[in-house]
């Protein structure tokens, strides 16, 4: 067994458990693996042992690496044991997205799971228009006092304005929320930015019905744990997963 087929059967071991002390099935919890600063033959393997689902933080970087998948995103992959891939590999957009290169997200991406402004919520959904595309989109809202955290303050006019505008954004499919943690805190503070994020999509999913807000990413290799048990449905795992990354040169 490979170090990557090892520490997959382990997190699935702890997924597990996590969702059998929340009282839910390990069905309600997908898992996307954190593929960022690892090459294109990692996520292929990873692919082998039927994970389906990847998250990169920056565009610049996944472009790099989008041509060495393209046959394992169609489901063109074959598994360790010789069965046919699980199905096809799904690519999302995690880490901040700066306006001007919404075009190429959209160009290269399954889905965008950190809109943080109106701006570019209408950036995206021109962009999806001219691929004739329909582009999949989680809101990343801000839950930590952290300056470095991205995403909406659930209480600012910015995100107001962007609820009530979504549901005309035709190319845009508005599917959930996300959010990170602040990390070196304690666990009641990190059960409360969990629980924060499950409150207000109840909140935002009655005051907006045209919107679906099904999906609530949230929980990484330190926390997820905890997110399953606050009602994540979909953990972001990177470490925990692919080992301690070594850092490039940042890229944008």
């Amino acid at each position: 067994m490979t170090d990557l087929a090892e520490n997959l059967a382990e997190l699935e071991e702890a997924i597990a458990k996590a969702c059998r002390k929340a009282g839910r099935s390990r069905a309600e919890v997908e898992l996307m693996a954190v593929s960022k600063t690892y090459p294109a033959t990692t996520m292929a393997e990873a692919a082998a042992l039927g994970l389906t689902l990847f998250g990169e933080n920056r565009v610049q970087e996944f472009a790099s690496k989008a041509d060495e998948l393209k046959l394992v995103r169609v489901g063109g992959a074959v598994l360790a044991d010789g069965h046919a891939q699980a199905g096809p590999v799904r690519v999302h957009l995690i880490g901040h997205l700066q306006s001007n290169k919404a075009q190429r997200a959209v160009e290269i991406f399954d889905a965008v799971d950190s809109l943080d402004s109106l701006r570019l919520a209408e950036r995206l959904n021109e962009a999806a228009g001219k691929l004739e595309k329909q582009l999949p989109v989680l809101i990343e809202v801000k839950l930590s006092s952290e300056e470095t955290k991205a995403g909406l303050e659930p209480n600012s006019a910015e995100a107001a304005q962007l609820l009530e505008r979504l549901p005309d954004l035709a190319h845009l499919q508005v599917r959930g929320l996300m959010t990170i943690a602040p990390f070196g805190v304690s666990e009641a503070e990190t059960r409360a930015c969990f629980r924060s994020l499950s409150e207000w999509r109840d909140r935002w999913a009655a005051a907006h019905p045209r919107l679906t807000l099904e999906v609530l990413s949230m929980g990484m290799s330190g926390d997820f744990a905890l997110a399953i048990e606050e009602g994540a449905t979909r953990v972001r795992v990177g470490t925990a997963l692919f080992g301690k990354r070594s850092y490039p040169k940042r890229q944008g």
